[in-house]
């Protein structure tokens, strides 16, 4: 399949990471000094969040968080998924498939029913809700619709991921995960367009299609007995963060050796990869994929200035590299990328892409 377009949508509230800490400072009893040193560790420097600062000290529940997440993730989305499209020189109509990928609320309707009616799909459009995957959605989101258009080339699929974890933060828990948290994470949305290799599409506008790479493969690794390291605990409280203190230590075990594996399949060495899009996970995350794979010229710059600007936005977060790489990063014809993020479960998930 080849990437039409990749378009981030980011509240318009914005914050410096200093004006966070304050308000988190206020409404968490917890020693200032720690979580100063917390928050300004993350190397985040401001964040968009879905409300305005101020009115998460309204929300009295799970039930206000959740359907401020419903009405503000749909908004988000929709912006999205019109920007993509348009980007694409593509219509609503001509959409064929929509994978929806969340994890920081719930709805039932998912939210992929009013978001195909609010942006115009047909009704016979296809739509597949995810939740769960968390950070490793984005990737894995973008595998699951090439796996769609390679079994239906001449259509067209769009991708929507839309986190709003500002909603998650818990006010009465003091402990090290909630407060990396209230300092890393951030909110926004981004949509995919792509299409199958024998879909003609018409190109309306210079900046549309064909910009995009190819995805070539995809894979997985999912390893057993780590669902404690990253999740939610889900309560009457809502979602309280997992984020186990030796996630990183797992990382640098596995990572290195999993993906060279992949590579390997499709005969590739890292040394070969032309692009890297890899998911902000944090400082320590990046840091230890740029020493496993050796990369120190300026190949996570876009990883690190995401991670800087936003935050980590959970499954957003890698398709926004896709998108900064796709418009300042051009590579010649044909040069392998990697695209690739870490989740829950644990797990990892790899896209191979091609210029």
């Amino acid at each position: 399949m080849r990437v039409m377009a990749v378009r981030t949508v980011l509240p318009e509230h914005r914050y410096e990471q200093r004006q966070i800490t304050e308000a988190v400072a206020g409404s968490v009893r917890t020693d200032e000094r720690l979580l100063e040193r917390l928050h300004s560790a993350t190397q985040v420097s401001g964040r968009h969040l879905a409300l305005p600062i101020e009115d998460y000290l309204r929300l009295d529940g799970f039930t206000a968080a959740n359907d401020t997440y419903i009405a503000t993730a749909l908004d988000l989305a929709e912006r999205a998924v019109r920007q993509a499209l348009d980007g694409a020189g593509l219509d609503p109509a001509d959409v064929d498939h929509l994978v929806f990928c969340s994890s920081t609320g719930v709805a039932t309707p998912s939210l992929d029913a009013a978001l195909a009616q609010r942006v115009g799909l047909r009704e016979n459009v296809r739509r597949l809700p995810v939740f769960g995957l968390g950070c490793a959605a984005g990737a894995a989101g973008l595998s699951r619709v090439h796996d769609y258009l390679l079994a239906w080339p001449e259509q067209v699929a769009v991708l929507v991921c839309v986190e709003l974890c500002s909603l998650t933060v818990q006010r009465d828990d003091a402990s090290i995960a909630n407060l990396v948290g209230s300092g890393l994470f951030g909110d926004g949305a981004a949509a995919v367009v792509a299409a199958g290799d024998r879909r003609t599409v018409p190109v309306r506008r210079p900046d549309g299609p064909g910009r995009g790479p190819r995805v070539v493969a995809t894979g997985s690794r999912l390893y057993p007995g780590t669902e404690r390291l990253m999740g939610w605990n889900v309560g009457e409280h809502g979602f309280r963060i997992v984020l186990a203190a030796d996630l990183v230590d797992h990382v640098e075990a596995t990572l290195a050796r999993d993906v060279t594996a992949f590579l390997r399949e499709h005969g590739l060495s890292a040394r070969e990869i032309a692009s890297w899009v890899c998911h902000p996970g944090g400082p320590k995350v990046i840091e230890t994929i740029a020493e496993a794979f050796g990369l120190g010229d300026g190949e996570l710059d876009l990883t690190w200035e995401s991670l800087r600007n936003a935050g980590n936005l959970s499954s957003v977060s890698v398709l926004n590299v896709l998108e900064e790489t796709i418009a300042r990063r051009p590579r010649p014809p044909g040069s392998p990328g990697l695209l690739m993020a870490l989740g829950p479960g644990f797990s990892a998930e790899m896209a191979l892409l091609r210029w």
